[in-house]
């Protein structure tokens, strides 16, 4: 446990720093998921509305430092393959 001051104001730190990495991960995987459901209900024009509102998020995910950069652009190429695909 922290005994120092400055390592409980870290500690206080790390925890709102962990809430907010957290929501911003979560609405990343939401807006995912909105995809992933997109490209299974077969329909190409609502995949790819999808996905262009997912790459967005996803590269706000990378300048955050929520996400590497390189997953992001891993997961939207393959996103954007999948997409290309139902046609």
């Amino acid at each position: 446990m922290a005994n120092s001051p400055q390592a409980k104001k870290r500690a206080r730190q790390n925890e709102a720093r962990f809430a907010v990495n957290k929501m911003r991960r979560s609405r990343i995987r939401t807006y995912l998921r909105f995809v992933e459901e997109a490209i299974a209900s077969g329909d190409q024009a609502a995949a790819a509305a999808a996905l262009k509102a997912a790459q967005p998020e996803l590269m706000r995910g990378v300048t955050k430092g929520v996400v590497h950069k390189n997953t992001a652009a891993r997961k939207i190429s393959r996103l954007a393959a999948r997409v290309k695909a139902i046609a």
